[in-house]
């Protein structure tokens, strides 16, 4: 892949969640083309050993479920086996649930047959809170583990809706949200050990997860996607690409060794469009 520049990560060996995604996947093949070693850690075991095989002897593949500690556990271990302590964690396991998602913006008492919030079911949310929240703690709380004496690096995965929520997905929202006071909270707790949290908010980006809400069977673009870019100054989405500039000033102890505790917009300035 193209890197916008080249930092030495050399010295790190990172963990990174939720790699077999179109983000992270992005994100281990930059951080490994920088000298780190990369695990790359999903619960589709086969999506992160397709990755893993493309970077090369780097990196390794490890299927976790970031939700169970004693799998996460045994993902260290073989980590710790191979190259040692980590130092770097990436946490980007995540997602939103239908069952968590209005279908419409609007409370309309109206309207019928649709599923508004009162229709929302309670698992829904506890499975979005869990995917987003409750994973990137327990992930920190067995990897962070190796970096309490030697220091480190994490990097969490925020979002627009961290900072304003989106009309539709309430879970989701409130869990980015979350991720984003976790950021700062971990920042703050850990820096006596000379552990960096900080966090990259993306704004849109065309993934697997919210494809299908962005375009039509067609093509052709929803009229969601007709709001997102009407309240993006820059006119278009994201590019996987945007983000990796940021990651590496992040990753490289060097450039952004005096940064703990941010959470850094990559949004063709949808934050700062206040709609006129």
């Amino acid at each position: 892949m193209k890197l916008p520049f080249k930092v030495d990560l050399s010295e790190k060996i990172a963990v990174i969640t939720g790699a077999g995604g179109v983000i992270c996947s992005e994100f281990a093949k930059a951080i490994a083309s920088c000298g780190a070693k990369v695990a790359l850690l999903d619960i589709n075991g086969e999506a992160a050993k397709k990755y893993a095989d493309e970077i090369g002897e780097n990196a390794i593949a490890i299927k976790c479920n970031c939700l169970d500690k004693s799998s996460i556990a045994e993902a260290k271990k073989t980590i710790n086996e191979k190259w040692g302590k980590v130092n770097f964690l990436i946490n980007g396991a995540g997602g939103n649930n239908p069952k968590a998602t209005t279908d419409n913006e609007y409370m309309t008492p109206e309207l019928d047959g649709v599923k508004d919030f009162f229709a929302l079911d309670e698992s829904g949310l506890k499975f979005v809170f869990d995917l987003n929240i409750t994973s990137a703690f327990l992930t920190t709380q067995v990897f962070a583990a190796d970096m309490v004496k030697t220091g480190g690096n994490i990097i969490n995965i925020s979002s627009m809706n961290a900072y304003r929520p989106l009309t539709k997905i309430p879970a989701y929202s409130a869990a980015k949200a979350g991720i984003s006071n976790f950021t700062e909270w971990l920042a703050v707790h850990f820096a006596p050990c000379n552990i960096r949290c900080n966090a990259i908010a993306p704004g849109f980006f065309v993934t697997n997860q919210n494809k299908a809400l962005l375009f039509n069977e067609d093509g052709t673009p929803t009229a969601r996607t007709g709001k997102i870019l009407a309240a993006t100054p820059m006119k278009k989405f994201g590019e996987v690409s945007d983000l990796i500039g940021c990651l590496l000033w992040l990753s490289d102890d060097c450039a952004s060794g005096f940064v703990t505790g941010t959470v850094i917009p990559v949004d063709g300035g949808f934050s700062a469009y206040s709609g006129v």
